[in-house]
């Protein structure tokens, strides 16, 4: 900035994510002129607050994912409406956790997670008997990080031979 002050950091309003990480690392380099005070361990905390939000929403995404292979390739009939209601119920945990920091986080990763994902819908597939769709599942994501998260969006099952 011109006046030297530092510059503002992200708000805690507007990406909370990124706010936690900032804090943290300003809290580890101001000056400490009080022994009683541990800011190491305080900086950890702050961080760990916004790990533990971007974690819960990669873990929701993993779920949708799963659900939406379940959904896309199971021949099964009778529990779709339980996959398509654990697809809201992440979703609206995602809504209520994710940040634009978060988000940009976990578009890069959405290989890994995909693949995290995929490896949930095979195992549960082939304890249902369903060994042959497992193994076909995609290798790379199909799904876009909007569609995952967007309300009423759901994969079109594919056409059984």
């Amino acid at each position: 900035m011109p006046d030297g002050s530092p510059a503002p950091g992200p708000s805690y309003d507007d990406d909370f994510y990124a706010w936690t990480q900032h804090q943290a690392a300003v809290l580890r380099e101001m000056p400490v002129s009080d022994n009683r005070f541990d800011r190491e361990h305080l900086a950890e905390e702050i961080e760990d607050l916004g790990k533990s939000y971007r974690d819960a929403v990669r873990s929701q995404v993993r779920r949708i994912i799963e659900h939406f292979l379940k959904l896309q390739y199971s021949p099964a009939l009778e529990p779709r409406y339980g996959w398509m209601g654990s697809i809201i119920d992440a979703r609206q945990s995602i809504f209520d956790k994710i940040t634009p920091t978060i988000r940009h986080e976990l578009e890069g990763e959405l290989p890994r997670l995909y693949r995290d994902g995929r490896k949930r819908a095979e195992v549960a597939m082939i304890g249902h008997g369903e060994s042959e769709v497992a193994r076909a599942l995609p290798s790379s994501c199909p799904y876009t990080f909007d569609q995952l998260c967007e309300d009423d969006w759901y994969p079109e099952p594919v056409e059984k031979p």
